[in-house]
């Protein structure tokens, strides 16, 4: 299964920080923000995170909750969450099986050296478990506020 827009998200049940867990079904009835991001503790995704947390509060008053998905171990993701206050969850997709559904584990170049990775982007899934939107490639300023205008019209 891939993620295509109109159609069910991709399911998923992944290790959160804290020593939780979340999956597509347990938020089925909610609207979710799933960002995929490349690394913790790094600018562009540490700017990010904090945006999403800044903005928490009007993602909360549209139904909507934010989940962050890295490869990142749950003991990175312990510090990266307690360093920045984080107050959503930050899910560990460490085999990269959730990555590959949503197709963000790309191929990426830096320098002229080719590696993979995790490609920034977002998905908007609707209380019915079907993607809605989603941002490819994104460009971190002023992106949580294009994920949260679509999420206020669902």
């Amino acid at each position: 299964m891939t993620a295509t827009i109109g159609a069910p998200a991709p399911d998923f049940t992944m290790p959160t920080d804290g020593g939780g867990s979340v999956s597509l079904l347990e938020l089925k009835g909610r609207k979710i923000v799933l960002y995929f991001y490349p690394k913790d503790d790094t600018p562009g995704c540490t700017k990010e995170a904090c945006d999403f947390r800044d903005a928490l509060p009007d993602f909360s008053a549209a139904e909507a909750a934010v989940i962050g998905v890295s490869k990142d171990v749950i003991a990175k993701h312990d510090k990266f969450k307690a360093k920045y206050d984080l107050p959503f969850a930050l899910a560990s997709d460490t085999e990269g099986k959730v990555c590959e559904a949503y197709g963000t584990w790309v191929e990426k170049s830096m320098y002229g050296r080719k590696y993979m990775g995790i490609d920034r982007a977002t998905f908007l899934i609707d209380e019915a478990g079907v993607l809605r939107a989603e941002w490819r490639k994104v460009k971190v300023p002023g992106h949580v506020e294009a994920v949260l205008e679509a999420a206020k019209g669902l």
